[in-house]
């Protein structure tokens, strides 16, 4: 069985910029990716931040709900789909 060492948090500093870079396993699982606009705020005492909310709308099409991205939205490649479910299968062998 494997055992992370760390559950939902990890150290780094703020460089003299004042930047901070999130670790990459954390990055993975919160969905955040290179160039993407993330929100940050200061909420009872924590700096939050969080991808921006999905752009697009939920449609009934054939008896099924469907995800209809936004306009702004690139479509889905075939490597976001592999990742996709990369990620997932290595979130359910780590339980």
């Amino acid at each position: 069985m494997f055992v992370k060492w760390y559950f939902n948090g990890m150290k780094t500093t703020i460089d003299r910029a004042g930047r901070v870079v999130i670790p990459k396993s954390l990055r993975d699982r919160a969905g955040l990716k290179a160039g993407m606009e993330i929100e940050i705020k200061f909420a009872d005492g924590n700096i939050e931040i969080s991808p921006p909310p999905p752009q697009g709308r939920l449609i009934r099409k054939d008896g099924m709900l469907l995800w209809e991205p936004g306009p702004s939205v690139p479509p889905l490649t075939t490597e976001d789909i592999n990742e996709a479910i990369r990620m997932v299968r290595e979130e359910r062998d780590n339980f």
